[in-house]
């Protein structure tokens, strides 16, 4: 039989509640107040889609070293949900430990022998201390997280801390939580040995880094970025973006004097309607975006050909879940890489922007906005629910206070009047991208108004083939200026020379740097790039061809980013390995091990090594 786990400030917990039942508050309570002890904590909400009542999880890894990406396996299972029971006792490691309501007796076949069981009657201290059905629902998630604390020795002062913090301005429930949090770790000190193997130890690894999801982290990014007109269609997870820059708007886009907002949000009928609705501010000027996720992408590919073709700046936010269709809109992909590569019918190629974790969605979501009106073109930046949707750690956000917007080329009121020559879709410089005009900027010259149908150089409509495939071109050309001013790719070389590399984007990053470490730590070496943006950098296909073989890793089934490697990079597909994960969940650092040393081993190219399950 396996001994208790002995960990410290290694390991993972999983809380199995009932959705509607006020857990997620207390289980964010317990991830902060590790967090506040100086360990680095990785939350993830796993949420239904349906009704209240259905089952819910929140996993919280702790790691001491620092690994944010979800590691597989659950050390310790809080099970509050007796639907899920079989399945959560299931996934316990080894040696791990069972804690659960024990007010109803469970038959001996429904526990494990090689895990620690510890029960503690909650809902029969519930109901001899409250009255109120609700109360007893509440208190006893706020009675289990005393009780963890003693179990795992998590100091209760940065607990009660941080319930008067969560509580601010509703003091009468401060007294009552506090109250709650003593009763369950008191009992927990007088019934069972405490601590447990696993433990909280203090440290001080968490440094100046912020916690933040990031839809709340590119909902800054916008304000910082100009943005002045939102439209949005709610669905999940993109909706909590447009939520946030709600927030934020309010209190940073209003006028001082007035007390005026300097925004417009409009809650859009749908998402057809949200595209366009900014698609029309942004040809006005204006810095203006939407917040969506795969079928919003779906139902706005005609207007967003209309802004490929007619050259008009916009930011679209995809939120990636899973798909097709309604799919698993609570749970994680990078599935529509294609469908925004390619979005609308006819040639079209989108501009994509790939961050990493909350920082990085501040600054892309900042950035996307200059990128748009220098290329006078959508620019899409793709989240994912995992970065969305859950609380990370990250660097702290930064702003040159100095920086200004980036217009691109606008041609003003005294050029026109001094009569430059002024042709909407003309390429002056070789760039691909012409000057444009805000409507009005001259009475009688500039643009006034635009179109999606063929036209020549000065906007004047036309069928002549040679000045629809002289326009196309030239969207070509803009395309490939772009490769040149989107995010570089982040090239790390391994510590021997190596003919393997990998390539891989967006949330799959924590899970990668930790995979990576354990692979070189077996003497398996791999050059990684971590690929920002779409059109791809020289570097990307430089690096492709630097290496005999590439795993590109990445969650969908269809190995998107690779086939726009071979697509738009002309690369032998013979040289691409593709690691691919989509069963919704994120992407873990023992999924990429395992399936990087089975390819090694069947290539003869690693050394034979053990395998993590």
């Amino acid at each position: 039989m396996p001994q208790p786990l002995e960990r410290t400030n290694d390991f993972v917990i999983k809380f199995a509640n009932v959705n509607g039942s006020g857990s997620a508050s207390a289980n964010t309570l317990f991830a902060k107040s590790i967090l506040r002890m100086g360990v680095p904590v990785s939350p993830r909400n796993i949420f239904p889609s349906n009704i209240q009542g259905l089952p819910t999880w929140y996993e919280v890894r702790i790691s001491e070293a620092g690994h944010l990406g979800a590691r597989g396996g659950v050390d310790m299972m809080v099970a509050m949900n007796p639907q899920t029971w079989d399945k959560d006792v299931a996934s316990i490691e080894p040696g791990g430990y069972l804690f659960y309501d024990s007010t109803k007796p469970m038959p001996p076949s429904k526990f494990r022998d090689d895990i620690t069981v510890i029960g503690m009657p909650l809902t029969d201290i519930c109901n001899r201390t409250y009255s109120d059905p609700r109360q007893r629902q509440l208190f006893k998630n706020i009675i289990y997280v005393g009780a963890l604390s003693a179990l795992l020795d998590i100091d209760l002062k940065e607990v009660e801390k941080l319930i008067g913090e969560q509580f601010k301005g509703k003091d009468k429930l401060i007294a009552p939580n506090i109250q709650a949090l003593h009763m369950g770790r008191d009992y927990a000190t007088k019934t069972f040995a405490c601590p447990i193997g696993l433990k909280v130890r203090r440290a001080d690894k968490v440094g100046d880094r912020i916690f933040i999801d990031g839809n709340a982290a590119a909902a800054l990014g916008c304000v910082y970025g100009g943005a002045t007109v939102a439209a949005w269609y709610p669905i999940t997870p993109s909706s909590s973006l447009a939520e946030a820059f709600a927030r934020y708007a309010a209190r940073y886009r209003v006028d001082k004097a007035t007390g005026k907002a300097k925004v417009a949000i409009i809650q859009a009928e749908d998402e057809l309607s949200s595209i366009g609705m900014v698609i029309g501010a942004a040809w006005n000027g204006a810095r203006a975006f939407t917040a969506t996720s795969g079928p919003g992408i779906s139902l706005m590919q005609e207007f967003i050909g209309l802004a490929y073709f007619a050259e008009i700046p916009a930011v679209i936010f995809d939120v990636q879940r899973g798909s097709p269709s309604t799919g698993m809109p609570t749970r994680t992909q990078q599935a529509d890489i294609l469908s925004c590569a390619y979005a609308s019918h006819g040639d079209t190629k989108h501009v994509l922007l790939f961050p990493e974790d909350p920082r990085e969605a501040f600054d892309f979501a900042a950035d996307s906005f200059d990128l748009a009106d220098r290329l006078q073109t959508p620019i899409f930046v793709l989240l994912d629910l995992d970065i969305g949707m859950n609380d990370r750690l990250c660097a702290p956000f930064a702003w040159d206070d100095a920086r200004r917007m980036d217009r691109g080329k606008v041609m003003t009121y005294e050029e026109l009047e001094a009569g430059k020559d002024f042709g909407r879709y003309l390429d002056v410089d070789g760039d691909g991208i012409p000057f444009r005009t805000y409507p009005g900027t001259h009475p009688t010259r500039g643009a006034f108004f635009t179109r999606g149908t063929s036209k020549d150089r000065y906007a004047r409509y036309t069928e002549e083939g040679g000045a629809y495939a002289d326009n196309m071109q030239r969207l070509l050309r803009k395309f490939e200026t772009a490769k040149r001013i989107v995010p570089k790719p982040i090239l790390r070389r391994a510590s021997e020379s190596t003919p393997i590399g990998v390539i891989y984007f967006g949330s799959t990053s924590p899970a990668m740097n930790e995979a990576m470490e354990a692979l070189e730590a077996r003497g398996v070496h791999m050059d990684t790039l971590r690929v920002r943006a779409f059109p791809f950098h020289d570097d990307v296909i430089d690096f492709v061809l630097q290496h005999e073989q590439v795993f590109v890793v990445e969650q969908n089934r269809d190995a998107q980013l690779r086939m726009l490697l071979v697509n738009e990079g002309g690369i032998d597909p013979a040289r691409l390995i593709s690691v691919l994960h989509y069963d919704g969940t994120p992407i873990t650092a023992r999924f990429i091990i395992r399936d990087i040393a089975e390819r090694l081993e069947s290539l003869n190219l690693a050394p034979r090594m053990k395998v993590v399950s």
